[in-house]
């Protein structure tokens, strides 16, 4: 029998990548990747900060495109490689990233009315428009349903899927009236592939629906239309309209098309896995288990941990999601996260622009690298872009804390990195301390692959060593993972993972006179967070400025 590949097509959000994977050992022989052509490097922005859209033609395009370029690349590095060796596709994407769709489940863009149109795009993850509209289901649902909070944190996101539509509602009604329902980008891509787009046919995931629209088996699924209604009528009417086919990873919403296959040279036919979330598949591609913490670091993070549905587990305040199947079937899964990690390293190199060659990133990594924890004085908050975890307040924002006439761009740059170790503790903190253990981090991610100072930090600060994922493509692998699985290669995710999965021999391990430091210091990271992040915190804040200052005379010392 001849070997056999699967395809992983991982959606981002500035490109989308088609990765092909040996089944039999999760070799990653051939890959390529194409940046969205749309607005700023596929993203479509305003004047308005919080606006953040992308054209769903990139969608269709980047996947021809990337197939196409993949088998060819694949032809190039394995001998005698053939299109009909490839047995699955597996699809993630970023998420929330709900689009409108008509009555044939086509996005509302491809009309020509609305091409141009930001509200019938896709409303990409990071669009904070909803701010208002979440704060509204997070009032209306603590005092008419508190169960749908319980399941997602206990606050609702302006990330998420019935914020953005909401505030689509209010904002551009043209728009809303004209769509027949709202689908999420990873239900969109499969259902594009296997030509399921119409209502009668088409999927959604458990996966986004879990996390981000409320969705939940054991209330009936969608939020119930009462619910929606007291929002507004037409929310709760829209309710009727979205599918009730929802289901996890482990089966497939059809096979390849005819016309798909003949844009791409694969077989038509090929099952396509039900969508999921980047993240979470990412953590399926990074061998995530009951026990083990995969971190996604990117721009944001995502943090993903599992647990077996047949073990109690209480509702964790400040999670993105506690979700029956939506990373593994059988195990519930649990999502955290930072808004912003590698966005908060590029704004300070991109517009605070610390200047010459020192302004780079590997000229400030380096430079921060010869830092010792407390060196500086300086303490960041790593909130630039809100907090997802675990406060789920988009309103909050950075800060630098004991800055001084000599406090140079190599210790702001070491700092916030520290903040977003910081943040990634306290992740970690809230799920152990609701019974959920953690005793491995897994990281993966281009900052887990690039940076060993960061990891090297993140091991300082948490005490806890860091692995890194053997794949520097998890979000693809987990997808190309899927693929194989719905496919019948493997009986199920178990095998699947181990045969297809890995992580990297070298294990940043904490230096424990680096982490005796940082323990004061995510102590005064922990009163400036809850003092400005909660209304419980203590609002006296005048000791901070001064221990910084004497952690920084002994460290110096």
């Amino acid at each position: 029998m001849s070997t056999q590949y699967t395809i992983g097509l991982d959606y981002g959000t500035n490109s989308v990548r088609a990765l092909i994977v040996n089944i039999a050992n999760g070799a990653e022989v051939a890959s390529a990747a194409w940046t969205y052509t749309h607005g700023s490097q596929g993203v479509i922005l305003s004047r308005d900060p919080n606006l953040a859209r992308q054209h769903p033609a990139d969608y269709v395009i980047g996947a021809e495109i990337t197939i196409k370029h993949a088998l060819a690349a694949a032809k190039k590095s394995v001998r005698g490689f053939r299109a009909d060796q490839i047995i699955g596709i597996g699809v993630d994407t970023t998420g929330s990233t709900p689009l409108p769709v008509d009555a044939n489940g086509q996005p509302l863009a491809f009309q020509k009315k609305f091409t141009n149109h930001p509200a019938a795009m896709a409303w990409l993850w990071k669009d904070h428009t909803g701010v208002n509209e979440a704060a509204e289901i997070t009032a209306l649902a603590k005092k008419r349903r508190p169960q749908f909070l319980a399941k997602c944190g206990g606050t609702y996101s302006s990330e998420w899927f019935w914020s953005k539509i909401l505030h689509c509602l209010r904002t551009a009604p043209e728009v809303f009236n004209a769509a027949h329902a709202w689908v999420e980008f990873a239900d969109y891509v499969p259902a594009m592939l296997t030509g399921t787009e119409h209502p009668d046919r088409f999927i959604a995931g458990v996966c986004a629906a879990g996390h981000k629209a409320m969705w939940n088996a054991n209330w009936g699924g969608w939020p119930d239309a009462a619910f929606l209604s007291q929002l507004d009528p037409r929310l709760g009417q829209l309710r009727g309209r979205l599918t009730p086919r929802v289901h996890s990873i482990d089966r497939a919403v059809g096979g390849l098309t005819t016309a798909w296959a003949g844009k791409t040279g694969l077989p038509a036919g090929l099952p396509v896995a039900v969508g999921a979330l980047d993240a979470h598949l990412g953590a399926v591609g990074s061998g995530v288990a009951p026990g083990t913490l995969v971190k996604i670091i990117g721009t944001s993070t995502c943090d993903i941990a599992i647990s077996p549905t047949a073990r109690k587990l209480a509702d964790v305040p400040g999670l993105c999601g506690i979700v029956d199947g939506s990373v593994l079937p059988g195990n519930f899964g649990l999502e955290a996260g930072q808004s912003a990690v590698g966005d908060i390293f590029n704004w300070f190199v991109n517009y605070i622009q610390p200047g010459g060659a020192v302004g780079t990133h590997e000229a400030l990594t380096a430079a921060a690298a010869r830092l010792q924890p407390g060196e500086s004085g300086l303490l960041a908050l790593d909130w630039n872009n809100g907090n997802r975890t675990i406060l789920v307040d988009q309103r909050l924002t950075g800060l630098l804390l004991g800055q001084t006439l000599y406090t140079t761009p190599a210790e702001i740059y070491r700092a916030l990195i520290e903040a977003t170790a910081f943040g990634a503790l306290t992740i970690i903190n809230r799920f152990e301390e609701f019974g959920v253990k953690i005793s491995s981090v897994v990281n993966c991610g281009g900052i887990a692959e690039k940076n060993p100072v960061v990891m090297q930090i993140y091991a300082d600060v948490t005490g806890r060593p860091m692995k890194v994922s053997r794949s520097a493509q998890t979000c693809a692998l987990g997808s190309a993972i899927a693929a194989a699985v719905v496919a019948g290669a493997h009986k199920d995710y178990a095998t699947a993972q181990k045969r297809m999965t890995g992580l990297k021999s070298r294990v940043f391990k904490p230096n424990a006179k680096a982490h005796a430091t940082y323990k004061q210091l995510y102590r005064l990271y922990r009163k400036l967070h809850d003092a400005l992040g909660t209304k419980k915190g203590s609002g006296n804040l005048y000791d901070v400025m001064k221990q910084l200052i004497e952690i920084r005379t002994s460290v110096r010392k």
